[in-house]
C-alpha cells in the first residue's frame, strides 16, 4: 500500500463527507492528513509494521492514526465504503468538471438529486442550475463548457498513480522465483502526465504463476480476460492493467513496441522495411531468421540506431537526434541543484523557513528560493507588503543558523486580473527571486491573459513566469495563452519559465518547454513544495523535462550557486 493510495483514500473520503454535508471541520482533518501522507517520503506501511507512533506526523490524531492501520492491514475503509454506497459514482464524478467542488456537487445532489453528469447537463442545458442560490448563468455555462472534458477525463489518471500502481504491481511479480524481468511499460514508461491504461511486461519460467500473483494483487478488483501469456485485469482506481508474459528472445522487441508511442513505432518499422527487415513485439527479423530481440538495445542497433529514452518516443525530433548520431543526455534528477518555488507556515505551508531548508539541504539541494503567495491569494494567508518585510528578514536570520545551503529571499507574487503586480515594484525590488504566476482571472479572453503576463515579463524585478498557463492536468484547461508571443517576449527581456514539478500541474507542459529551450529561454524546475516532504515531486518535474528533450545546460537549476546567481536580475 503506497502512501499515495492511504492519501487518495482520505480525499475521496473528505469529497464524500463534504458532499453528504458532514461536519467541515472532519473534512479539513481528512484533507490535512492526505496531504501529510502522500508527501511523506517514508512508507507508512512500512511504519504500521515498524509499530511506528504515526501521530508523530502533523494532522494525525489517534483516529486517525487507526484509520491508516486499518487502510494498510485490510486495503480499505470502512467509512469510505458505507459513503459510496450512500453517493452515486456519478456523482463524484461531477468532481471532475474545473470550478466544481464538493460544495456544489452537494446542492446539485441534496437538492436537485441529480446522480450522473448526463443528469448534470440536462438540468444546466434547461436553465435549472442559474435559478438556484449561489450559481448564476455564468457558472452554468462554465459547466455546460467543461462537462465533456470532465467525462474523458474519468478515463485516465495521473502520472503519480499510474506509476505508483504499475510499480508496485512489478515490485510483486519480481517476488516470484519464477519472474526473471518485469518492468512498467507504456504510456506510464514514456512518462506522460496522464495515463488511460498501464502495461507491464514480464519474463517468467511460469506464466501461470505471474497471472495468479496479479490477480491476487490487492489493487487489482477483477480479472477481465486471461489467456496463455496474457492476462487483463481492472484496477481498484477503473484503470485497466494488461500483464503480458513474453519469452527472454523477445523481452526487449516487446517492451519497444509496447512502451510505444504508436507515433514513434510507425516510423521505426518503416525504417526496418528500408532495410529489409521487419520489427514486431517478437523481434527483429531478416526473412524468418530473428537477429534481434532480447534487448531494447540491440533492437535499435538492428536499425542502424542508438537505443533511445523512453520520454522521448513521440515522433518529434528523437529520430533527427538519433541519426545524426547526437542523442542528447537528457537531464536527470541528480543534476538539480536548487528548488526555486516553495511555501512556508508564512502563507499556508506545513514547515518553518528553517524545516524547509534543512529538508531541501539533505536532499543535496544547495540553494533555494522561500516563495510563499502574495495578499491577493487571501485563502492561503497571502502576504502584504509589511509582513513580507517582515518574513525576509526572518529569512536572512535563518541564514545564519544553516550552513551548507543558501536562501533567497522570494515572493511569489500573483499577476492580477486588471494586468497588475500584486505588489508594488518598490517591494519587489528588495526580493532577490519573484515568480510572477496567475491564479485567479485564468477564463479572461486571450487579450487580457496576455496583457497580464506582458506586464510581467517586462517588470524589471520578475525572474520567472511560475506555471505558467495555470492548468491542472486532467481538471482544468489552463488560460488562453498566445505561447509564440509569451516566448518571445520572455526570451527577450532574460524572464525564465517554470515547470512545475507537482504531477496535478506539470506547467510548462512539454512541448512548450521544449519551446522555450529553442528560443534560449532557462528553464527552472521547481517542486512548489508545502511541505518538507513536497521536494519529493522533482522527480515528474524532471521526467517532464526529459520528454522535452531538455539537458542538464538547458535548466538552470542544474547550475552551481557560484553560476545561478549570475542570471538573477
Amino acid at each position: 500500500m503506497k502512501n499515495e493510495q492511504i492519501g487518495a483514500i482520505f480525499d475521496q473520503l473528505a469529497d464524500l463527507l463534504e458532499i453528504t454535508e458532514a461536519n467541515p471541520f472532519r473534512v479539513r482533518a481528512y484533507r490535512s492528513a492526505s496531504r501529510t501522507i502522500s508527501t511523506t517520503s517514508e512508507s507508512f506501511e512500512s511504519m504500521v509494521k515498524d509499530g511506528t507512533d504515526l501521530t508523530q506526523f502533523q494532522g494525525i490524531g489517534k483516529d486517525l492514526a487507526r484509520q491508516v492501520v486499518e487502510i494498510i492491514e485490510t486495503g480499505v475503509h470502512s467509512q469510505l465504503a458505507e459513503l459510496q454506497a450512500q453517493v452515486p459514482a456519478g456523482v463524484v464524478d461531477m468532481l471532475r468538471i474545473p470550478g466544481v467542488g464538493p460544495k456544489k456537487v452537494a446542492v446539485f445532489f441534496n437538492k436537485l438529486n441529480l446522480t450522473s453528469l448526463d443528469e448534470l447537463k440536462a438540468a444546466a442545458q434547461a436553465g435549472q442550475l442559474a435559478a438556484m442560490k449561489g450559481f448564476g448563468k455564468k457558472t452554468e455555462q462554465s459547466i455546460l463548457d467543461n462537462i465533456d472534458m470532465a467525462a474523458e477525463a474519468g478515463k485516465r489518471i495521473s502520472i503519480a498513480a499510474a506509476r505508483s500502481a504499475a510499480e508496485a504491481v512489478v515490485e510483486d511479480l519480481l517476488k516470484l522465483d519464477s519472474v526473471t524481468q518485469a518492468a512498467v511499460a507504456g504510456s506510464c514508461r514514456r512518462r506522460k502526465e496522464s495515463c488511460g491504461d498501464l502495461d507491464v511486461l514480464a519474463t517468467s519460467s511460469d506464466p501461470d504463476a505471474a497471472m495468479d500473483r496479479l490477480a491476487a494483487h490487492e489493487l487489482v478488483d477483477s480479472v477481465l480476460m486471461r489467456g496463455g501469456t496474457k492476462q487483463r485485469v481492472r484496477m481498484k482506481s477503473g484503470l485497466e492493467l494488461d500483464l503480458r508474459v513474453v519469452p527472454d528472445e523477445s523481452y526487449g522487441a516487446a517492451m519497444q513496441y509496447f512502451t510505444g508511442s504508436k507515433e514513434h513505432n510507425v516510423v521505426v518499422r518503416q525504417m526496418a522495411k528500408d532495410l529489409g527487415l521487419k520489427v514486431n513485439e517478437y523481434g527483429v527479423f531478416r526473412d524468418e531468421e530473428q537477429i534481434a530481440g532480447a534487448t531494447e538495445e540491440d533492437v535499435y542497433a538492428a536499425l542502424g540506431l542508438p537505443w533511445i529514452p523512453p520520454e522521448l518516443r513521440e515522433n518529434r525530433l528523437e529520430f533527427d537526434y538519433a541519426t545524426a548520431g547526437e542523442m542528447p543526455r537528457l537531464v536527470e534528477i541528480g543534476d538539480i541543484k536548487g528548488d526555486l518555488h516553495m511555501h512556508t507556515t508564512a502563507s499556508d505551508g506545513a514547515a518553518s523557513i528553517l524545516e524547509m531548508a534543512e529538508a531541501a539541504k539533505q536532499r543535496g539541494l544547495k540553494y533555494i528560493a522561500i516563495t510563499d503567495h502574495s495578499k491577493r491569494v487571501s485563502m492561503a494567508n497571502g502576504l502584504d507588503a509589511a509582513r513580507l518585510r517582515t518574513h525576509w528578514a526572518e529569512i536572512k536570520e535563518a541564514r545564519k543558523q544553516i550552513s551548507g545551503i543558501e536562501i533567497l529571499c522570494g515572493i511569489e507574487c500573483d499577476i492580477l486580473e486588471d494586468a497588475t503586480m500584486d505588489l508594488d515594484d518598490e517591494v519587489l525590488s528588495e526580493a532577490d527571486w519573484v515568480v510572477a504566476v496567475m491564479h485567479y482571472g485564468l477564463q479572461q479572453p486571450r487579450e487580457q491573459i496576455m496583457k497580464r503576463l506582458m506586464t510581467a515579463i517586462k517588470n524589471p524585478h520578475v525572474n520567472i513566469i511560475g506555471h505558467p498557463t495555470g492548468r491542472m492536468v486532467g481538471k482544468r484547461e489552463g488560460a488562453d495563452i498566445d505561447m509564440t508571443e509569451m516566448l518571445k517576449a520572455a526570451a527577450d527581456h532574460g524572464v525564465m519559465m517554470e515547470i512545475n514539478a507537482h504531477y496535478k500541474r506539470l506547467d510548462l507542459d512539454d512541448v512548450n518547454a521544449a519551446a522555450a529551450r529553442d528560443l534560449g529561454i532557462p528553464i527552472v524546475i521547481s517542486t512548489d513544495s508545502h511541505n518538507v516532504n513536497g521536494f519529493d515531486v522533482l522527480t515528474y518535474g524532471v521526467d517532464q523535462a526529459r520528454r522535452a528533450g531538455l539537458t542538464k545546460d538547458d535548466v538552470a537549476n542544474t547550475k552551481t550557486w557560484a553560476q545561478f546567481k549570475k542570471l538573477l536580475r
